[in-house]
């Protein structure tokens, strides 16, 4: 089939390399416009761009789709199908209809939970045992289309979002080319969404970053692998920022943000404990729990968080 392909970030990228080298043709692949990043702000293209241009797929980034010139070229490509990956923009009604089997979409999670922008990180950050990615035809909401297939994950007790994120992605491929192919039999089902079970993943931000020790060990281990690789979790030693990015779950008690243990660190939540793996002290580097102590004396007693 011809296909359109419409994606932004590295999670689209693995969907497009497996689209690339299946039987289908990529005609155009659409993406969000290049943006600064980095301390120093330099315009940086989509990872979905890149991979597009060093397959020699014309690429278009348009501001948006409702625009009578974007429309008119996407009829002109006339695809059989869109499919959509983490693209970043609604499509309206005018674009929806184009495709003669529709647009597809691929998301990161078991649907109706988690529709938006950030379904594999809450998957992880509310302690979900199971993960997966859905396939489903595209309407005009967020995420509310009727699915198609789904791929169901065990998710790892102490798998972060990005580990999680890279599973999916490879899924995610997998599963797209399946539904193709199903579309391209007239076998594709539609399984309504079960509107009483829709959840939401609103897009992380660094607010949500600071650790809470009152809460469980369990919450703040969540939380620490729900924020990896970003924002990063984080909390304050001897009155320095501090980011943990690994933990384990571990049963020593104490108050809540004490050091309980040393060796290894270990610091008391409100219900059991967390053994901090990796941290990195603000304007250091990110090192392991027994590199860190040789450089910093710490001791029982001693809390993170704030506390005295």
């Amino acid at each position: 089939m011809n296909i359109v392909f419409m994606g932004t970030p590295d999670f689209a990228c693995e969907c497009l390399k497996q689209l690339i080298a299946s039987k289908h043709n990529v005609l155009a692949v659409y993406t969000k416009q290049d943006m600064p990043r980095g301390r120093k702000m330099v315009m940086t293209p989509p990872e979905v761009k890149v991979l597009a241009q060093e397959h020699n797929i014309s690429v278009y980034q348009p501001a948006t789709l409702r625009d009578s010139e974007t429309v008119s070229l996407l009829k002109t490509l006339n695809p059989d199908v869109i499919a959509v990956v983490a693209y970043g923009k609604l499509l309206p009604k005018e674009v929806l209809d184009i495709p003669k089997y529709g647009c597809i979409n691929v998301h990161g999670s078991l649907l109706p939970k988690y529709r938006g922008a950030a379904p594999i990180q809450w998957t992880v950050l509310n302690g979900d045992e199971y993960g997966g990615v859905t396939t489903m035809y595209m309407g005009e909401g967020l995420d509310t289309g009727d699915m198609i297939e789904t791929y169901k994950t065990k998710v790892g007790e102490n798998e972060t979002s990005g580990e999680l994120f890279d599973r999916l992605s490879v899924e995610g491929g997998k599963l797209l080319l399946s539904t193709l192919d199903l579309l391209e039999k007239g076998e594709a089902p539609r399984i309504p969404q079960n509107e009483a079970e829709a959840s939401y993943a609103p897009m992380l931000s660094r607010e949500i970053s600071q650790v809470d020790f009152d809460k469980t060990a369990n919450e703040v281990h969540n939380l620490v692998r729900g924020l990896s690789p970003w924002p990063v979790a984080q909390t304050t030693l001897e009155g320095k920022r501090v980011k943990l990015i690994t933990t384990r779950v571990s049963k020593l008690s104490g108050a809540p943000g004490e050091i309980v243990e040393t060796s290894p660190l270990t610091v008391a939540c409100g219900e059991g404990s967390v053994e901090i793996l990796t941290l990195q002290l603000e304007g250091k580097k990110a090192m392991d729990s027994k590199a860190f102590l040789m450089g910093h004396r710490l001791e029982k007693g001693q809390f993170f968080g704030n506390k005295v």
